[in-house]
């Protein structure tokens, strides 16, 4: 498991996740791809797991979505064709079922040490957030190729599967409290569900906990990194996760409401 999934466990009802932060894949599948490892990095999301850390508990994926995605329902986690993956070839021949089925023992592990976490929140709690953090391309035309701001949020919260008559309340608190940071001498661009509106882990949790887990999906645009270099600016980074940790108090207070 440990190759898995870096757990941090220091109690309390807010926990983070950094799913695609992971770049490791199992030995016996690397000389399989046909991407090379900058396109892989560039479609996962380095440094989620840092920004995830400001969490007091936080999971972070050590393996490649391209091994497998734990943000795709189980029977679509493991990219078998370019339409699976934005068009992206990630096979030099077709992915086998036994590869596949090797792939989800981790996606199965995942799952179960989550639950095992988040049950444990519901009895010591009652309630519980999970922060699913990602990052996410504005530049897919080309490095100088600046996105539609419009389109393109500092940070859109993914909340299309959660139930608003019970968490509305949760999710205006984080919003406002994230909006209300200043990052390279501005207040964060803060919305809901413009870029993306969250994937199966929300999905999951919504599902496996109806009246007692919420998760935000919270995909930071890779304004903190230069997404075709790979290129981090620290002191960026860091400004988010001073911006993501002021909100803890709040989704606290919103938990215990």
């Amino acid at each position: 498991m440990d190759d898995v999934v870096a757990l941090t466990d220091r109690g309390g009802p807010v926990i983070a996740t950094a799913i695609h932060d992971g770049h490791a894949v199992r030995a016996e599948i690397m000389g399989l791809f046909a991407l090379d490892e900058a396109t892989r990095l560039r479609e996962e999301d380095p440094y989620t797991g840092r920004l995830a850390a400001v969490a007091p508990t936080h999971l972070i994926a050590l393996r490649s979505r391209f091994e497998v995605d734990l943000n795709r329902p189980r029977e679509q986690a493991v990219y078998r064709v370019a339409a699976d993956s934005w068009g992206l070839e990630v096979w030099r021949e077709a992915c086998t079922d036994e590869l596949v089925e090797a792939s989800l023992v981790a996606y199965d592990a995942f799952y179960s040490l989550l639950e095992e976490i988040l049950r444990e929140r519901v009895r010591s709690h009652g309630r519980f957030v999970v922060l699913d953090v990602h990052s996410y391309n504005h530049r897919r035309d080309g490095a100088g190729a600046e996105g539609d701001p419009a389109l393109n949020p500092e940070i859109n919260v993914g909340t299309g599967t959660l139930d608003r008559a019970r968490w509305g309340g949760l999710v205006d608190r984080f919003c406002a409290d994230m909006s209300a940071c200043q990052v390279r001498g501005h207040r964060l661009d803060v919305r809901e569900n413009v870029k993306f509106q969250g994937g199966a882990l929300s999905a999951w949790v919504h599902r496996t906990f109806p009246d007692t887990g919420c998760a935000l999906a919270v995909e930071f645009k890779k304004t903190f990194m230069d997404e075709w270099t790979g290129r981090l600016d620290a002191d960026h980074l860091d400004e988010l996760g001073r911006a993501l940790a002021a909100t803890l108090p709040g989704l606290r207070e919103s938990l215990a409401a």
